[in-house]
């Protein structure tokens, strides 16, 4: 069976596939979100995510991509590891996957998903970047609650609060999977985990590095009960982030571009921690504080 390739604009798959990468509030109600590009979609898939429909340009796909191609077009399903990744162990995710590299027998292909071939011309209108190698792909999304975490012992844990723009917040995530941080909480948010913004900054770390969206009293609760330091970075009542002990379960906390941390989190600190600026400026970026955080913690515990 050939399968469906779309080279009208006005075609409904196409529609909604714009608006997935538009609208928050379709991809709340549809559970589904837009991973654009190899790298990201692959990083998706390894990390246990289903792909609903694959769109693909076969006329922009790499050589290194002919995975793609060795599919069952007319229909595919990933058939993931039963436990969902909601850890590391001990810096690492615990849960396996099944890729779909190779063939179906080898990748667990079932029916199910579908495969889109794009015209050219259909495919650069709708990517949303350049340089993505002709993969557009339509995933379920995966939403973790607190109960799912799996800490290890002597968790390194991020938290962001309130957190407006979405590229910044994906630049935390990369950094936090690059530090092997344990989790990332997002309190009180102010964009969704899957906006194309977001994965874009990211790299794909939002579907590697466990992720949840909560409030900021569920996440001062699910700390203290773990003994879980909190480390809050604020310009007030702090101490230079290098003499404080981040060998221990840590959370390092920041918030808002515009606001800072709010008071829950002030009051609920075990620690005050700042970056010394030896400028005229009184702050980094939060994306660049929560690396400076990171990589001390990581140097700490290296130690």
């Amino acid at each position: 069976m050939t399968p469906e390739r779309i080279t009208s604009f006005q075609n409904p798959k196409l529609k909604r596939l714009l608006a997935l990468q538009e609208k928050s509030s379709l991809r709340r109600e549809t559970g589904l979100f837009v991973v654009e590009g190899l790298r990201e979609v692959e990083r998706c898939i390894d990390s246990g995510f289903i792909v609903d429909t694959l769109f693909i340009c076969p006329e922009l796909v790499p050589a290194g991509g002919s995975w793609l191609t060795a599919l069952p077009l007319q229909e595919f399903a990933l058939r993931a590891h039963p436990t969902i990744p909601t850890g590391r162990s001990p810096r690492y995710r615990t849960a396996g996957v099944t890729s779909f590299r190779g063939n179906a027998s080898q990748t667990g292909v079932a029916p199910g998903g579908k495969v889109v071939e794009l015209s050219r011309a259909v495919y650069e209108k709708v990517a949303y970047r350049g340089g993505t190698e002709g993969v557009i792909a339509e995933v379920k999304a995966r939403n973790l609650t607190l109960e799912d975490l799996q800490l290890p012992e002597n968790p390194l844990v991020v938290v962001m609060e309130s957190v407006e723009k979405p590229g910044n917040l994906g630049a935390v995530l990369r950094s936090a999977d690059a530090a092997g941080a344990d989790a990332v909480l997002v309190c009180e948010p102010l964009t969704d985990l899957y906006n194309p913004n977001l994965i874009r900054a990211s790299l794909g770390a939002v579907f590697h590095c466990p992720v949840c969206c909560c409030t900021t009293e569920a996440a001062i609760a699910f700390l203290k009960a773990r003994g879980i330091r909190i480390l809050t970075a604020q310009l007030q009542d702090s101490a230079p982030y290098y003499g404080t002990d981040m060998k221990r379960g840590t959370a390092l906390v920041m918030g808002s571009e515009a606001l800072g941390l709010g008071t829950a989190w002030r009051a609920a600190a075990d620690a005050h921690v700042l970056i010394p600026m030896q400028g005229i400026v009184d702050s980094l970026n939060v994306s660049v504080s929560a690396a400076i955080l990171l990589f001390e913690a990581v140097r700490q515990r290296a130690e």
